[in-house]
């Protein structure tokens, strides 16, 4: 297993249209394995296969909710594979989360998404699953679907919020 570097905008990558996996094979369970480790260390809740220069439908989710509602409840693990994931249908209802990414690193804005979505996909045992999803799952499995499509939840911004989220990225970067 291995940390992967996490490719940062505005690296073209970022922008491809990810491809439907065909096989799940030894290769892509290394490449799972690989994408968890490399979230946790982030640390983070979703990462997309393109994140880590894969070009495969392919993310991990694992919300890591405390275990109780006891302020320092350890976080418990419940780690997700989505392969070939796809949103059969939308709430017209919508829920607004402050979000950020991996790959636009320690920026966050407000994006509106539908507030409960029927997804399906495949684990990484190639099982079909379909359910209804809500809340923070909902909204993470959007924002990761999202870089399937090659794009970034600041491209759900105004124009105005999306450069002046950039320009302090920038200056972020200068000053590291």
């Amino acid at each position: 297993m291995a940390i992967l570097p996490i490719l940062e905008t505005p690296d073209p990558l970022l922008r491809t249209i990810s491809t439907p996996v065909d096989a799940i094979d030894a290769e892509l369970q290394t490449l799972i394995d690989d994408m968890f480790d490399t979230m946790y260390d982030a640390p983070g809740i979703g990462l997309a296969a393109i994140q880590v220069g894969v070009p495969k439908r392919v993310l991990v989710i694992d919300l890591q909710e405390p275990e109780s509602d006891e302020e320092n409840a350890p976080a418990v693990k419940n780690p997700r594979v989505f392969i070939n994931p796809q949103i059969l249908e939308g709430s017209p209802e919508v829920s607004i989360y402050s979000e950020g990414c991996l790959s636009v690193p320690e920026q966050y804005a407000e994006v509106e998404r539908p507030k409960i979505v029927r997804a399906s996909w495949m684990d990484r045992e190639g099982r079909i699953h379909e359910e209804t999803i809500t809340g923070l799952l909902a909204t993470c499995l959007q924002h990761e679907m999202d870089h399937l499509d090659g794009i970034l939840f600041i491209d759900h911004l105004s124009r105005l919020k999306r450069e002046m989220l950039l320009k302090k990225l920038t200056k972020s970067r200068r000053a590291a």
